[in-house]
């Protein structure tokens, strides 16, 4: 998946969040990923996957992009500062990808905006693939894309956590 090999990848948990512990790894060229809840060894797969390259713990390695997203959760920061390595990604999930990252705080767009604003209405599923295997959820917003009629549609981090987030950014009301 990745256009290159990344040659050094570092990675951490993140504990005590309001939506229990992530994930995170991370490169000189910027965040490679985060993901929800799992066990180490599935991130460090999936990471290696990503990267092409496994990754080495190191909690140290992770601090600024850890406080940012507790900053974040904890409803202090709207707008990410780090930089993201792109290149784990395939090019159209990239293009996507860039298009919901634009997505400001407590705003949400449908997939089949997005499909649009790329250039490729006929596009919707695959936005919606490239959405579901984001590797970088919170930063890279997927959560904030729903479904044409309102509702939401899959998150990796699970829909109870989508709409939380979405509550949490005042975007979104049950």
């Amino acid at each position: 998946m990745a256009k290159r090999k990344i040659a050094e990848v570092w990675y951490g948990r993140i504990d005590e969040t309001p939506i229990d512990h992530l994930w995170v790894a991370t490169a000189a060229c910027g965040l490679v990923a985060v993901m929800f809840r799992n066990n180490e060894e599935t991130f460090r797969q999936h990471v290696t996957k990503l990267a092409g390259n496994g990754p080495w713990r190191d909690e140290t390695k992770i601090a600024a992009v850890q406080d940012q997203l507790l900053s974040y959760l904890h409803g202090e920061l709207r707008v990410f500062s780090l930089d993201i390595c792109w290149d784990v990604m395939t090019e159209f999930q990239q293009r996507s990808l860039r298009q919901v990252f634009a997505i400001p705080y407590g705003e949400t767009r449908t997939y089949n905006q997005i499909a649009h604003e790329i250039g490729q209405p006929k596009a919707i599923r695959a936005v919606g693939r490239a959405n579901a295997t984001n590797p970088m959820p919170l930063v890279v917003p997927c959560h904030r894309v729903i479904g044409s009629d309102g509702k939401l549609r899959g998150f990796g981090g699970g829909l109870e956590t989508k709409a939380q987030l979405l509550r949490m950014e005042g975007s979104w009301l049950i």
